[in-house]
C-alpha cells in the first residue's frame, strides 16, 4: 500500500470542485444583475451573491491547497500521514463550516467585512479546523524520513496563512484600524504566504513532470521566498493610504508594490526554464500545461496588471473600480486556481489508476477556460477604464456610469460562458476518472 492520505486528497479535490462550481453560479447571478436581468434579485440580492462569490473563492482555493498538502507531504516525507481518520474528520468539518456560512449569508448573517464576511462564531470553527489540519501536516513532517525544501516551503505557507487569519478576528471599534488589520489577512495571504504555497506546489509538479534534479529546482524556491517577503509584506501599504492612515504608507506601498512582480516573474522564469531543461517527456501533458500556464498567467495577472494599477499615481483613480476586478480575476486565476487544477490533473491518474490525460477533453478544458478568463479580464479592464474616466475625471454619478458600461458586462457574460464550458469539461473529466483505488496506489 502506498499512502492512504492521498485518497483523502481526492475527496478534498472533489469538495474543491463542488465549491468552485457554486462560485461560478453566483458569479453569473451577479453578471446578469449588472445587465438588468434581475429575476433572482428578490431571492438572492446582489450583495448576497457577491459575498458568496468572493468568500467561496477563498474557501475552494484553501480546500485545494489542503488537498495538495495531503497529496504532496506524505510523498515528500516518505511516510503516511500521522492520522488518516482525523484528516477525514477535518474534511467533513470544513464542508460543514462552508455550508453553514453560505446559508447564513442568505439569511443576512455575516460580519460585512469584504472577503471575511463569515460570522464570528464560525471564525472559531475555522481556527479549530485549520489547527487540526496543521497538526496533521506538521506532525507528519516531524516524524518524516526526510524533509525536503519543497515540503517545508509548502508547510510554511500553510502555517503563515493560518497565523495571518487571526488579525482578521480581532474586533476594533475604529473602521480605520479594522481595515488596517483586515488587509493583513487579505493582502498578506494573496500577495504573500499564498505565493509560498504556490511555489511549493509548483516545485513538486516540476520535479515530477520534467525530471530536472530536485536540488536545481529547490534552489529557485529560495529566490521566490526572498522576493515574496521583500515585496509582499511592505507592499501592503498601497491599501493603507485610502483608509486614512499616515501618508508615509503611500510611498512605502508604491515602492514595494513596484517590486511585487519580481516574485511572479521569478516563478515564470523558473517554470519555463525547468521545462526546457526537462530530461523526460512525462505523458501527463495536461498537468504540465496547467503547471506552466499557472506560472505565466500569474506573472501577467498578479504581476503586470497588479503593478499597472497599484502605483500611487494610478491607484488614486483606479482604487475600488472595475480595474481592480480586472487584476483580481486574472491574478487569482493564474496564481492560485490554475495551480490547484494542475495538482488535481497530476494526482487523479495516480490515485484512480485511469490515464485519462490522453483524452482531448482535458486539453479543451484548459484552452476554453483560459481564453474565456482572458476575455473576462479584457472586458473588466475596458469597463474599468471607462468607469475611471467618467467617474473620477468627468465626475458623473456612480449609477449613471454603471448604466453606461453595462454593455461590457454582456461581453463579460459571453466570455464567462466560454470559461464555464471549460471548467465543466474539467469537472466532467474529474468525475470520469472515478474514485481512488488501493490498487492504483500500489501500482505507483
Amino acid at each position: 500500500m502506498k499512502y492512504q492520505s492521498q485518497k483523502v486528497a481526492y475527496w478534498f479535490f472533489a469538495l474543491c470542485m463542488l465549491l468552485f462550481s457554486l462560485q461560478i453560479i453566483y458569479g453569473f447571478i451577479m453578471g446578469f444583475d449588472r445587465i438588468g436581468i434581475q429575476g433572482l434579485h428578490d431571492i438572492i440580492p446582489f450583495n448576497t451573491a457577491r459575498a458568496v462569490h468572493t468568500n467561496l473563492l477563498v474557501v475552494w482555493l484553501l480546500t485545494g491547497f489542503m488537498g495538495a498538502a495531503y497529496y504532496i507531504i506524505p510523498e515528500e516525507a516518505q511516510r503516511e500521514l500521522i492520522s488518516v481518520k482525523w484528516a477525514y474528520i477535518q474534511l467533513i468539518s470544513l464542508a460543514v463550516v462552508g455550508v453553514v456560512a453560505i446559508v447564513g449569508f442568505h439569511l443576512n448573517h455575516w460580519e460585512g467585512r469584504k472577503f471575511l464576511e463569515i460570522p464570528r462564531e464560525l471564525d472559531f470553527l475555522v481556527v479549530v479546523n485549520v489547527l487540526l489540519f496543521l497538526g496533521l501536516i506538521l506532525g507528519t513532517l516531524f516524524k518524516a524520513k526526510r524533509r525536503t525544501t519543497t515540503a517545508l516551503v509548502l508547510s510554511m505557507g500553510l502555517l503563515f496563512a493560518a497565523l495571518l487569519y487571526l488579525p482578521g478576528m480581532i474586533w476594533f471599534d475604529s473602521q480605520v484600524v479594522d481595515s488596517f488589520f483586515r488587509w493583513w489577512v487579505v493582502h498578506l495571504w494573496v500577495e504573500g504566504v499564498w505565493e509560498l504555497i504556490m511555489g511549493g506546489i509548483l516545485s513538486y509538479l516540476l520535479i515530477k513532470l520534467t525530471g530536472v534534479d530536485r536540488e536545481v529546482i529547490e534552489k529557485w524556491l529560495y529566490v521566490i521566498v526572498g522576493l515574496t517577503f521583500l515585496s509582499g509584506v511592505l507592499g501592503t501599504g498601497h491599501h493603507y493610504y485610502y483608509i486614512g492612515v499616515n501618508k508615509i504608507w503611500l510611498i512605502i506601498g508604491g515602492i514595494f508594490s513596484a517590486l511585487e512582480p519580481l516574485a511572479f516573474l521569478a516563478m515564470a522564469l523558473f517554470a519555463v526554464n525547468m521545462y526546457r531543461k526537462g530530461e523526460k517527456s512525462h505523458p501527463n501533458k495536461i498537468a504540465l500545461f496547467w503547471t506552466i500556464g499557472s506560472s505565466i498567467v500569474s506573472f501577467v495577472g498578479a504581476g503586470l496588471l497588479g503593478f499597472a494599477h497599484t502605483l500611487p499615481q494610478t491607484n488614486l483613480y483606479t482604487h475600488g473600480t472595475l480595474v481592480t476586478a480586472m487584476h483580481g480575476h486574472y491574478a487569482f486565476w493564474g496564481a492560485y486556481a490554475m495551480i490547484v487544477l494542475a495538482i488535481i490533473s497530476y494526482a487523479l491518474p495516480n490515485v484512480t489508476g485511469r490515464k485519462r490525460y490522453q483524452s482531448n477533453t482535458g486539453m479543451a478544458a484548459f484552452w476554453l477556460s483560459n481564453i474565456g478568463m482572458l476575455g473576462m479580464t479584457v472586458a473588466f479592464g475596458v469597463a474599468g477604464v471607462v468607469q475611471v474616466y467618467l467617474e473620477r475625471k468627468l465626475k458623473m454619478e456612480f449609477m449613471i456610469v454603471q448604466n453606461e458600461i453595462s454593455i461590457h458586462f454582456v461581453v463579460l457574460l459571453i466570455c464567462a460562458t466560454m470559461f464555464t464550458t471549460g471548467i465543466s469539461l474539467f469537472i466532467y473529466d474529474f468525475i470520469k476518472y472515478g474514485r481512488p483505488t488501493n490498487e492504483a496506489l500500489i501500482e505507483r
